[in-house]
């Protein structure tokens, strides 16, 4: 009887593990066969952030999960919608022009179709010049040549507006961040400004390289332009992530999102906002400006609708997703 029991149970426990997995295989028949987000340079933070959780979540959930270098938020916003990248990772400012169809890569087509999966991070923008140029402040920037990042990309979208706004006569050149870096050291370029999370690995290449002055807008620049962008904020840069810097730097900042597809399976995107959102730790060992990679965060979104996967995590821990942004 006890041998009859015993197999029961085991035959039960089987059965059980076997419908499970069934289940999990009839869940996983509409996912894509890889997938792919669509990052930023190599050089910059989006590209190492970016490649460390799609290669955290692709071993997660036993998926072919790759990182894609593009131009960054304006490109990324655009593949996703198009459907040629499965997620991307954007700054709410390029976001919210694509969403309202005032994307500078595709003028006219509002982006409906993206939804938001995890909040990222904020976006510093940061400038960085060689010590012997004398060049220490925005202010010293009037008249110089300056590395603004990729073209479409964040840091693209926002310096020439921004020093057009402080009345500063600036040259700007596109490049990635490594190649910007380079650009700088070899006296191509005055200054190299650029929009990512803190610490940039190119400005703390740059640093073991050579004297380097590392800076962003003062307060009193701030003061005369932040009212014409509400989406950007208020910031600093601890002195601790840059050798460079001797106490924390004023800065301007944005906030980062991960996004994908309306379209993109329920479950699926359910199980990649569970992998990044618990497991933190992991997270910032791939980046350390993943520190603001946590849920409740989820509230710098004002404007994107959520996928349903996304909601139905953010919900089943306890976030309240608004109603008008579930998508």
């Amino acid at each position: 009887m006890r041998y009859t029991a015993s197999k029961l149970i085991a035959t039960s426990v089987l059965g059980a593990a076997l419908v499970a997995a069934g289940a999990q295989a009839q869940d996983r028949s509409d996912w894509p066969r890889s997938l792919t987000v669509g990052t930023a340079s190599q050089g910059g933070t989006y590209y190492i952030y970016g490649s460390g959780w799609a290669n955290m979540v692709g071993d997660a959930l036993g998926v072919s999960f790759g990182a894609e270098v593009t131009g960054g938020p304006v490109q990324n916003a655009t593949l996703v919608q198009m459907g040629e990248h499965d997620f991307g990772m954007v700054t709410m400012g390029p976001a919210y022009e694509a969403w309202t169809g005032n994307s500078e890569l595709a003028p006219g087509v509002e982006h409906t179709d993206i939804r938001a999966v995890f909040p990222m991070y904020q976006t510093t923008l940061q400038i960085v010049a060689l010590s012997g140029s004398g060049i220490s402040s925005v202010a010293d920037l009037d008249g110089k040549t300056v590395g603004v990042g990729p073209a479409g990309g964040t840091s693209d979208m926002y310096y020439p507006q921004l020093f057009e706004k402080l009345g500063l006569n600036v040259s700007t050149r596109n490049g990635g961040a490594a190649d910007q870096a380079g650009q700088l050291q070899d006296g191509l370029i005055d200054a190299f400004a650029f929009a990512a999370g803190v610490p940039i690995s190119a400005f703390n290449q740059l640093e073991a390289q050579a004297n380097v002055n590392i800076f962003s807008f003062s307060e009193e620049e701030m003061e005369q332009f932040l009212g014409d962008f509400p989406e950007l904020s208020p910031a600093s840069i601890p002195a601790s992530v840059y050798n460079s810097l001797d106490e924390d730097l004023p800065a301007v900042s944005i906030w980062n999102f991960a996004i994908t597809h309306k379209d993109m399976p329920e479950s699926l995107v359910y199980e990649v906002t569970k992998t990044v959102m618990e497991n933190n730790d992991r997270m910032v060992q791939i980046h350390g400006a993943a520190s603001e990679t946590v849920p409740e965060n989820f509230e710098y979104n004002t404007f994107l609708p959520w996928h349903p996967g996304a909601v139905r995590w953010f919900e089943e821990n306890g976030y309240e997703i608004p109603e008008d942004l579930r998508g």
